[in-house]
């Protein structure tokens, strides 16, 4: 008998097999297909190096304005998946993750079909059934796809890495962070892209000024943006594709090369035969407690099947925390109050953190927004769209959310993370020596404008009858 087997060979698997090792047990890891996970082969990887090209053609833009002589790019688009590939492969050769759950002496079976429980302590694969001790589920997730006449002319994110020719015209249903990457990327390289969703806003998990800033910046750069949409009626195939939607009561057709879906993110369970190891789903996931038990008391589940916050990041952290609790016995918690993310879209946007709306229903917020034309940086580069937003508690003056959109947004929300972590007090924030020029300092700038409206710092009262002062980047508190 193994003392762990972990189903599943993404971040959250991968994570617990070896920290299952680290604490000393033995441990098993079963992945149907390749090693990394979504993320690697299918989803953040890929669509950054995307993102990537994107941004090389958006810069280009900037050529003659520095003084630069050059002509505007043409998309390869086959070229470019081809370097996308590559980079997949580039990040398997750097992880080299099989080699090293070997050195740690963790049993790989991959590539050879899935797991299939037989009981609760026993796991069938290739042909051989396995004994364990714990049993730790992380068998990450699928794009979700959706019932009506003609969804099968509709692709998913998946999908684009087969696609050796752009679209003149795409359709994007969803405008979560997947749906609004891949409308950022196709827009730069030239699609007429249409971004469509029920919700009444983009990014409807985001702050709201986050969602309307994206939103307005999608317009500008050609985007259509539908939103309010009550439902999709059908996919008719043509010549092309017609795209039928009902908004207002009023049935609509938008004739278009490519349909995508990007609705959400689901896992395949039934495959596993939970119900022969008496584990219970919540909906399409898998029904975990704060320790990430699930209702049988020696299998646990981490990462995407949860379903509570499917990002690698999270799914790193719940692997960890499940080993420790089915290795060590412990009962630590798995807590999502403090997991920056983010899009690698044009703008870049970013969040930690509670929104503006969360934060105020139980308490008194301060709240801070300073834009990218206040930074020098920002203004260097010619990349001044954007902002900075800062939640701050009024009576303990710490962070309780930062939201930004603009250049590197996704870095300087890293920066924040940090800043809550440490329970770090806005004048704390404002008195840190920030490189200049940089956009992470924007961070102090927005902490020392609250610092001044909680008189978090001593202000002459000639200075307070000024009222809202436009800061120098480089103004250095007195105190």
């Amino acid at each position: 008998m193994v003392d762990v087997i972990v189903i599943g060979g993404g971040p959250a698997g991968v994570t617990a097999a070896l920290r299952a090792r680290e604490l000393g047990a033995s441990a098993v890891l079963i992945e149907k297909g390749q090693l990394g996970g979504t993320c690697t082969n299918d989803g953040c990887v890929p669509t950054r190096a995307l993102a990537k090209a994107a941004r090389l053609m958006r810069d280009s833009e900037q050529f003659a304005h520095y003084g630069l002589i050059a002509g505007s790019p043409a998309v390869d688009f086959a070229r470019v998946i081809a370097r996308t590939q590559q980079v997949v492969y580039q990040v398997h050769e750097k992880k080299q993750l099989i080699a090293h759950l070997e050195a740690a002496n963790v049993r790989t079976i991959h590539g050879q079909g899935g797991a299939r429980f037989v009981d609760a302590g026993h796991v069938a694969v290739a042909g051989e059934v396995i004994a364990g001790d714990k049993i730790i589920l992380c068998a990450g997730g699928k794009a979700r796809r959706l019932s009506f006449p003609g969804a099968e002319y509709a692709v998913t994110h998946s999908n684009l890495w087969a696609m050796q020719r752009l679209p003149e015209r795409m359709v994007i249903v969803g405008s979560g962070a997947t749906g609004c990457q891949v409308a950022s990327i196709m827009a730069a390289f030239g699609v007429a892209v249409t971004l469509v969703d029920v919700m009444p806003r983009i990014l409807p998990t985001e702050d709201e000024l986050v969602s309307s800033t994206m939103h307005a910046e999608f317009q500008k750069s050609g985007i259509t943006v539908i939103t309010g949409i009550k439902g999709i009626d059908a996919i008719r195939k043509t010549e092309r594709l017609e795209f039928i939607y009902t908004k207002d009561d009023q049935q609509q057709t938008l004739t278009t090369d490519v349909v995508m879906l990007s609705v959400g993110w689901i896992p395949d369970l039934e495959p596993l035969n939970l119900s022969a190891a008496g584990v219970q789903t919540k909906g399409p996931y898998v029904q975990v407690d704060d320790h990430l038990r699930t209702t049988a008391a020696n299998i646990y589940a981490a990462g995407d099947i949860t379903g509570r916050m499917m990002l690698v990041q999270s799914a790193d952290h719940q692997g960890r925390v499940a080993a420790e609790n089915a290795v060590l016995g412990a009962n630590r918690v798995d807590e999502n109050s403090l997991v920056p993310h983010g899009g690698f879209t044009d703008p870049e946007y970013a969040s930690v953190g509670l929104t503006e709306e969360a934060a105020a229903k139980d308490r008194a917020v301060a709240v801070a927004v300073v834009p990218y034309t206040d930074k020098d940086r920002a203004i260097i580069d010619d990349r001044a769209v954007g902002f900075c937003k800062i939640v701050v508690d009024r009576e303990t003056r710490q962070f309780l959310g930062a939201h930004v959109v603009g250049e590197q947004a996704v870095e300087v929300i890293q920066v924040a993370a940090a800043i809550m972590a440490g329970k770090l007090r806005v004048e704390d924030v404002s008195a840190l020596e920030f490189a200049y020029p940089t956009l992470a300092s924007i961070l102090g700038l927005a902490s020392r404008q609250i610092a001044r409206q909680l008189k978090a710092i001593p202000i002459e009262r000639q200075w307070r009858e000024i009222g809202q002062l436009k800061l120098a980047e480089w103004e250095r508190s007195t105190d």
